[in-house]
């Protein structure tokens, strides 16, 4: 049956994240479709590197190294240590994921050049801030993942018009194809498209 119900399991790890993940108070991470979407897009890059723009609690990292096979690996980072206690304690021991606490612009900029085969960005950097240089480290082929992009109701004022001006920017860019999903939070999943060039 088409509907929104998640009839696979969940990641190992994830009612325990959950779980701490409310009793710490924090109300933004990433939803059930959300993750299974990751996890589905994750399974593509056999061998693939991926990075994670906001680990949270880690919610979204747990669905997304569920999708990955044995030889990706998978960078994800957070400026909110408390959060990324959560996710060190349920997903540290994965060989395949380094978690970083780092300020979003200072970890941008310090691995300009670094490439990357998935980029699902979670937080300012890669969607409101340094958009340019994030979109930079996508190989040609690799997927640009975002959510949160229907009005939520824990946005500020004003933030309906960024979220709008970040979708027409998207738009109008070309080298992604983009399809926008009206389905969980709002979903933007974009592939970096290699343009030929005149000879």
């Amino acid at each position: 049956m088409m509907d929104k119900a998640i009839n696979q399991p969940l990641p190992p790890a994830y009612h325990a994240i959950a779980e701490e993940t409310r009793r710490l108070g924090f109300t933004m991470p990433s939803d059930v479709q959300t993750g299974a979407l990751l996890r589905t897009l994750a399974t593509s890059k056999p061998g693939g590197r991926l990075l994670e723009l906001g680990t949270g609690s880690g919610l979204a990292t747990a669905w997304i190294l569920d999708g990955m096979d044995a030889a990706a690996t998978l960078v994800s980072f957070d400026h909110d240590d408390a959060l990324l206690a959560i996710a060190r304690k349920h997903l540290g021991n994965d060989k395949r994921l380094s978690l970083v606490c780092a300020d979003g612009g200072d970890w941008v900029r310090e691995n300009e050049g670094q490439l990357f085969d998935f980029i699902f960005a979670d937080t300012w950097h890669g969607k409101y801030l340094l958009l340019e240089e994030v979109l930079d480290m996508l190989r040609p082929g690799g997927l640009y993942i975002v959510d949160d992009m229907l009005p939520q109701p824990n946005w500020p004022e004003g933030h309906q018009e960024k979220a709008l001006a970040f979708i027409r920017h998207l738009e109008g860019r070309d080298d992604l194809w983009m399809v926008k999903q009206h389905w969980a939070t709002g979903i933007i999943i974009g592939v970096k498209r290699c343009l030929m060039r005149n000879r």
